[in-house]
């Protein structure tokens, strides 16, 4: 029954839960129960997100009688999931999207993080980014989940695509996007600030969610 399936929506450093209220009307029309809460994405750092901000998401859906929780992100919102789930599971039969995920860490942020400005901007979560082997992303182990990724291949900002390796979306590149776990790997035409919002990443998120598949239905 759909009621009892939740989706927990995470949005990207430096966004608010407002970057994610199409894609949560989208997933509420579908049939599903979306907590679209926010975060302080840059006053902590991902661990501590992950226990203070996406544990209690979870636990609020436990308590309502959830039977799946899924979750959607955008960018950092993927990596506060895979850090939650080193220690937490899901429900059998939860899956995870995740939209322009930095999941090998980002070039930009091995650039830009031993600058003041980036700091305060940024935060600490915005200092773990980085591609080396002791950053956050890097040094987390695969995680037992049934995990979709869409990522884009359009930027709006040649200054950091020239900071990315190969095809990127202008924070993240195709590459890094990538997790050897993942089920279902897809790339749209859009950039990292608005991919999110893109009609077809909106329709695959849902396919995903219901069948574990990316690919959509002819009409």
């Amino acid at each position: 029954m759909m009621e009892k399936e939740f989706v927990i929506l995470l949005h990207g450093m430096g966004r608010t839960r407002h970057s994610m209220r199409t894609l949560a009307r989208h997933l509420k029309k579908a049939g599903y129960t979306t907590i679209n809460d926010g975060y302080p994405s840059t006053a902590k750092t991902v661990s501590v997100i992950a226990e203070t901000d996406l544990a209690p998401m979870v636990d609020k859906c436990k308590k309502t009688g959830a039977e799946k929780i899924h979750i959607v992100t955008h960018s950092l919102g993927g990596i506060v999931v895979r850090r939650y789930l080193q220690g937490h599971s899901l429900p059998e039969g939860s899956r995870i999207v995740m939209i322009s995920p930095p999941n090998h860490g980002s070039e930009i942020a091995d650039v830009l993080r031993h600058i003041p400005l980036y700091r305060w901007i940024y935060g600490p979560a915005g200092a773990e980014l980085g591609t080396g082997p002791d950053s956050v992303p890097n040094r987390l182990a695969p995680v037992d989940a049934e995990i979709g990724i869409i990522t884009g291949d359009r930027s709006l900002n040649p200054l950091f695509s020239r900071m990315l390796a190969g095809k990127n979306d202008g924070k993240v590149s195709v590459a890094s996007a990538r997790l050897d776990e993942m089920i279902d790997f897809t790339v749209v035409h859009s950039t990292h600030c608005f991919i999110m919002q893109n009609k077809t990443v909106l329709k695959k998120t849902a396919a995903f969610l219901k069948t574990g598949k990316f690919a959509l239905k002819s009409p």
